[in-house]
């Protein structure tokens, strides 16, 4: 399918953030391709609300690579023998997946030169978030260093941009913003150990963040807990 418009790839997990940076993408007025990975996360649903997502906004196309970073183990996103902490903790969590956002940010700049995209759209929060080194925006702007350098495109003088228009809002101004530009909450998957039905714990980081950004913007929490 061929877009009149600018394009975009937007990195998208099935969760709160990346759904509300599709939204943002689409009112920028983006034709979207989003980009999705099953890296042997231990939450799976995460993977079928990405699908739904996807065909509600009317993407381009989606793509879910199989990448199994996660038999390195060394998360406990990935390896069931560590535990997913349920209370908050100094330092950066276990649920940190080595160089996880590299990998993904890596294989949406391939995607975005193959179809000419502009823009790569990454939900990365650097307010109410769980520490990741990954995160910030210290290591956002490196990446775009290497976008600039790396890619036939930026060498010809086509940029593609890095967008992180999450980054420096708190998880209720997120949720604000996307109930503006009618993200249905409801369809997305945040909980690291969600079943396989997509019911949330509500005990770890991921839910607490979601809970408290909810509580304060005072709007219902519509997350199915088990």
């Amino acid at each position: 399918m061929k877009s009149e418009r600018e394009i975009a790839v937007v990195l998208l997990s099935g969760g709160l953030d990346s759904a509300t940076c599709l939204a943002i993408a689409k009112s920028e007025t983006f034709d979207c391709f989003a980009l999705s990975f099953n890296y042997g996360q231990r939450s799976g649903s995460e993977l079928k609300a990405a699908k739904n997502i996807a065909l509600a906004n009317g993407v381009l196309e989606h793509k879910i690579i199989d990448l199994n970073i996660g038999q390195f183990g060394g998360s406990a996103l990935t390896d069931r023998s560590i535990k997913v902490p349920e209370r908050e903790s100094a330092g950066i969590p276990p649920t940190y997946v080595p160089a996880r956002n590299t990998v993904f940010i890596a294989y949406a700049l391939a995607l975005a030169e193959v179809k000419n995209a502009s823009a790569i759209y990454i939900g990365v929060n650097a307010v109410d978030y769980s520490g990741y080194p990954d995160c910030r925006p210290e290591y956002i702007k490196a990446f775009q260093e290497v976008v600039d350098l790396a890619t036939k495109m930026s060498i010809e003088g086509r940029k593609i941009k890095l967008k992180t228009p999450l980054i420096n809002l708190t998880k209720a101004e997120i949720i604000k913003k996307g109930k503006d530009l009618g993200v249905n909450y409801a369809n997305t998957v945040s909980c690291y150990q969600a079943d396989f039905d997509g019911l949330a714990c509500g005990k770890c980081d991921s839910c607490r963040l979601r809970q408290k950004g909810f509580f304060e913007s005072g709007l219902v929490d519509p997350t199915r807990y088990k």
